[in-house]
């Protein structure tokens, strides 16, 4: 093996812990015991970058068991939403994307924490009936730059409605792994938003926060026995122009 495939020494002892079954997490930071699934109006599909699979602080898995109607697939593209999800959707446009475009809720014309946008960036002029008629939602799972290419290899999110969330806080990750934009979420608080919004039920964005404030107090307790789960720097973007 070629010494750029070789694990750090961290990752290493991350793989020998065991893993819970359910969740895949390190058995330390597993919370399965306080998860009930869930019944919900709206289906949730999760699409997970394979290179995002942080078995430490991902909450794409975790959030995928707090529901009965969710599905998670790893992966880079599916050829349609139907394929992604697993079983036939007749209406893709009655389906939403929460959207990574340049498009903030601070900069629009709302006092709405979620909002759906035009092609163009641009409010949808019913906001009542375009969410309403929303019966399933895709988050994108990764880093910034991994989320946007499953953007751009999945064309058939272009038929979806595009939404945009503007948290009055930002993500509970804090210091343990920084956002690229302050309105940046860890899927399971941006499913939590989401599906509150689009059922009234703030019950779903409570239980779902607690779960994640469980997982966090969990690897923090973790680290202090087990410093392998320090989470790692991500590499820095080089912005400089390229001759």
């Amino acid at each position: 093996m070629s010494k750029h495939l070789e694990p750090a020494a961290g990752e290493a002892a991350i793989e020998a812990l065991a893993d819970c079954p359910r969740c895949q997490k390190p058995l330390p930071l597993c919370i399965c015991d306080s998860i009930t699934p869930i019944e919900s109006r709206v289906s949730l599909l999760i699409l997970q970058h394979p290179q995002e699979q942080d078995r430490a602080l991902g909450t794409a898995r975790l959030t995928a068991l707090h529901f009965k109607n969710a599905v998670l697939r790893v992966g880079l593209s599916w050829p349609s939403l139907s394929k992604a999800l697993g079983r036939p959707v007749h209406d893709p446009q009655r389906w939403a994307v929460l959207y990574l475009g340049s498009a903030r809720v601070a900069d629009l014309d709302t006092n709405s924490d979620i909002v759906a946008i035009n092609r163009k960036g641009e409010i949808e002029d019913d906001q009542r009936a375009t969410l309403k008629d929303i019966e399933g939602v895709v988050l994108l799972d990764g880093t910034w730059s991994q989320a946007k290419a499953l953007w751009w290899r999945n064309a058939w999110m272009l038929k979806c409605q595009r939404v945009i969330l503007g948290p009055a806080t930002p993500s509970r990750y804090g210091k343990l792994r920084r956002e690229p934009r302050r309105d940046g979420l860890s899927t399971i608080e941006a499913a939590g938003m989401l599906l509150t919004a689009l059922e009234k039920r703030p019950e779903l964005e409570a239980t779902l926060n607690d779960s994640f404030e469980r997982m966090l107090a969990r690897y923090r307790k973790a680290q202090h026995s087990m410093p392998e789960l320090a989470p790692k720097p991500r590499p820095k973007r080089d912005y400089r122009r390229r001759k």
